[in-house]
């Protein structure tokens, strides 16, 4: 049972930096991205960005332009640079990673592991 554990959250004043960690507990062979999700409360859980195995780089919404997702792929560790930090990012950041799940006749890549989160307060 391979578990997601993330560090780096805290509490910043607004235009500061932090850098979050994200870190299996074990290597995880079937995985096919990673990423960062985050959920501010009262709020649905957006995408920020993934890494697919091939190196690409998709992002969401939430990207912003100002965070910058990047991958240590010898340790599997995933990190997210996050820059100019606004009252509006307040929110749980959650690293995710996604598997090769059977989908009829094949399989889909699927977010199936979750990190517990690590808050992230502006103000």
């Amino acid at each position: 049972h391979v578990q997601l554990v993330e560090s780096g959250g805290g509490s910043v004043l607004a235009g500061g930096t932090l850098k979050l960690s994200c870190v299996p507990s074990k290597r995880i062979y079937t995985d096919c991205r990673m990423g960062w999700y985050r959920q501010a409360p009262g709020k649905e859980r957006e995408l920020i960005s993934y890494i697919a195995n091939d190196g690409t780089i998709t992002s969401g919404d939430a990207m912003k332009g100002r965070f910058t997702i990047s991958q240590d792929t010898d340790k599997d560790t995933l990190f997210l640079q996050m820059n100019d930090l606004q009252t509006e990012d307040t929110a749980v950041y959650i690293c995710a990673a996604a598997t090769y799940v059977p989908h009829g006749s094949g399989t889909r890549c699927t977010w199936t592991i979750w990190g517990q989160g690590t808050q992230v307060t502006v103000s």
